[in-house]
């Protein structure tokens, strides 16, 4: 009695599984859709034209055509949807999908910032002066250029002013043989005030405003003065003998500290715009970095760090303007190394090698860039990008080493001065705002200098 049904049913199942498969999901409760078509989304004007003249291409085909002929027929009938096979619809069309990233990269703070145009770097020297018996000695610092715009320039026994605002030049003071010639020359913070280190050991402090000798610092160094670093009222003052002495400028007895740790003359000397640390750089290969507040403790060795990387003489010494515990120095002939360090650590952070003696270092107030001036064997001045310390340009002119570089108060215009008896002007570090300019009163730097 059973085993009708059964075969029964074995025989329609393996007749058509999926007809049976189909109507048991039918019959379900979950599966009582049925497939009516969805007028809003038909074409009824395409449904007519393919159960009409659609159709009768296909069942009663033509003269064949060319196949130009054939091929515009597709491209035309593509471009206007006519490829569809579909007549009934059963349901609209799905909605266009937005994109889930869309609103992140299309916010202004995902968009990627404007290309600022690559600034053009004058690779010649916009104005060159004479300077007739500058000393040509690495370890000497003579030139330097103050906050009134008025460059100063030892040349041997003698102290030119240079005042940039209208190019007149005035001498302040010439030293006589038994005294000179001049080792160094500093502007102090006021750009009215000049420190004047001589061979004979002594540091005049003159009033450039009247030409008056202010004060003569004597007994402090034994052998000539190298170098000069004002930290506002302190000039701190750098000797052939090693040592470091800071000068209180305001009361008689001027000194008030010496810091000792060079065997040797000490060339290089600059304070952090901070006015916190010191650091000097000697004929040693030593580099060190002194603390104000660590001046007065009790200890032999008062330096904050004793830095011996560099195989040569210190000279170039420059503190970043935008990272106040950056510091960069560079290494004489044997050496030819631009160092960078973290001052608060003593770390190295990066060193590169430009192939020849580093005399000089400036740091541009605009850009994150430094300059560079070289002795043997270019003769140049090279701006590299920091930190990637990417070559930007190598400037030339000087047939001698390039020892000492001035920058001008705004920022833009640096000056050098070299063995060639040459003192030239550059426009290195771009050029003011056009949105900004100058006062009337202030005339462009140097647009009286000609050519040479």
């Amino acid at each position: 009695m059973d085993a009708g049904p059964m075969n029964s049913f074995n025989k329609i199942h393996s007749r058509n599984p999926l007809q049976e498969r189909f109507h048991q999901r039918k019959s379900s409760r979950d599966n009582l859709d049925r497939f009516i078509p969805n007028r809003a989304a038909m074409d009824f004007d395409y449904a007519d034209y393919m159960l009409t003249d659609g159709r009768k291409g296909k069942e009663n085909p033509a003269v064949p055509c060319s196949p130009s002929r054939e091929a515009y027929r597709r491209q035309l009938a593509e471009a206007l949807n006519m490829n569809r096979t579909r007549i009934l619809a059963f349901k609209s069309k799905a909605p266009t999908v937005a994109d889930p990233f869309s609103k992140y990269f299309s916010s202004p703070v995902y968009q990627s910032k404007p290309v600022k145009p690559r600034r053009y770097i004058a690779q010649s020297s916009v104005g060159t002066l004479d300077a007739p018996e500058i000393v040509d000695d690495f370890y000497l610092n003579l030139l330097d250029w103050g906050s009134s715009n008025v460059l100063a320039i030892a040349l041997s026994n003698t102290v030119y002013l240079w005042d940039a605002s209208n190019s007149s030049t005035s001498e302040l003071v010439t030293i006589d043989d038994e005294n000179g010639p001049v080792t160094s020359i500093s502007w102090a913070p006021d750009g009215q005030h000049i420190a004047i280190g001589l061979n004979n050991s002594q540091v005049q402090i003159w009033d450039s405003a009247s030409n008056r000798l202010l004060r003569t610092f004597r007994g402090g160094h034994r052998l000539r003065v190298n170098s000069l670093a004002w930290n506002n009222y302190i000039l701190s003052t750098g000797g052939m003998d090693g040592k470091i002495i800071n000068n209180d400028v305001r009361v008689r007895e001027q000194i008030i500290d010496t810091y000792r740790g060079h065997q040797q003359e000490v060339c290089g000397l600059k304070w952090s715009p901070s006015g916190r640390q010191l650091a000097s750089g000697g004929n040693d290969n030593l580099l060190f970095i002194w603390d104000s507040s660590m001046t007065f403790a009790n200890s032999r060795n008062r330096w904050l760090h004793r830095l011996e990387d560099h195989t040569a003489a210190v000279k170039a010494v420059a503190w970043c303007p935008f990272q106040g515990n950056l510091l960069a120095s560079g290494g004489g002939g044997s050496d030819r190394c631009i160092k960078f360090w973290n001052t608060h650590t003593g770390s190295c952070l990066n060193s590169v090698d430009t192939g020849s003696q580093v005399c000089a270092l400036l740091w541009s107030r605009h850009e994150r860039e430094l300059l560079s001036s070289h002795g043997f064997t270019e003769n140049q001045l090279t701006l590299w990008k920091y930190p990637s310390m990417v070559k930007m340009a190598d400037l030339t002119g000087h047939t001698s080493r390039v020892l000492f570089m001035a920058q001008s108060p705004d920022g833009y215009t640096v000056a050098s001065a070299a063995g060639d008896e040459t003192l030239r002007f550059w426009k290195v570090f771009g050029a003011p705002e056009e949105a900004k300019p100058a006062p009337k009163t202030n005339h462009e730097p140097f647009s009286h200098l000609s050519l040479r």
